[in-house]
């Protein structure tokens, strides 16, 4: 239960900074966060509670990571269902508390409110295909990165620095073209707030992680498994 109490608290924390940022701070240009800012405020969020509760539940915040973790054999089976459901819930949490400081303000219209989308719904209106390779390309090298960064042979104590900077990257290159996903949790709990469009293409944002995530786990485990000597 403490695990699960973790994966909450990290995954709406995840949704309230990165899509928080987005949201609050990136509608308004005179701050001057934009992109770059909101790329930034997604990997703080990872960094920040890989040291916070990395050593409770292994910091995973988002499905896609459990599952590829599993795949690549770091994580046990019966925890996979309670991790995805404490993230999605935590996700949920996250993007209500959003919504709540978001409505404070007198004219608030929730817009997109920092959903994920492709075709019209995404930002530089790329098309179902490219939001679908990116999708799997980006969180196929994000659990590159997490496996690569928690292995037992990797320098101690720098993981989260690593996943977090890629995380930052990864929001760098694909925010453009479909808001950046690589979490199923967090694609679910704005598009719950926002529904339409967004609920429609939830699909592709569940689909394309896992299977980059499974891709990533397999391929981790053949190049480098833990029970190497």
């Amino acid at each position: 239960m403490k695990k699960l109490v973790a994966e909450f608290i990290g995954t709406l924390w995840l949704v309230l900074g990165g899509c928080g940022s987005a949201v609050l701070a990136a509608a308004f240009p005179e701050l001057g966060i934009g992109f770059a800012g909101v790329a930034l405020a997604f990997g703080l969020t990872v960094l920040t509670m890989a040291y916070a509760i990395g050593h409770i539940s292994g910091c995973h915040l988002n499905p896609a990571v459990s599952i590829g973790l599993w795949i690549g054999g770091r994580f046990d089976k019966k925890d996979l269902i309670p991790y995805i459901i404490s993230q999605v819930l935590g996700g949920i949490a996250g993007a209500g508390i959003l919504y709540i400081i978001a409505t404070g303000k007198p004219g608030f219209e929730i817009g997109g409110f920092a959903s994920n989308g492709y075709g019209e719904y995404s930002p530089g209106g790329y098309s179902m295909l490219a939001a679908l390779v990116t999708e799997v390309v980006m969180t196929f090298m994000f659990l590159i990165i997490i496996l690569g960064a928690t292995h037992s042979k990797a320098p101690k104590g720098f993981a989260g620095l690593a996943i977090g900077l890629g995380l930052t990257l990864i929001h760098l290159i694909s925010i453009p073209v479909t808001n950046t996903s690589v979490n199923p949790a967090r694609s679910t709990s704005q598009a719950i707030f926002v529904g339409g469009p967004a609920t429609e293409q939830l699909w592709l944002f569940w689909v394309a992680p896992i299977i980059g995530a499974i891709l990533a786990g397999l391929i981790y485990k053949y190049m480098s498994p833990e029970t190497d000597s």
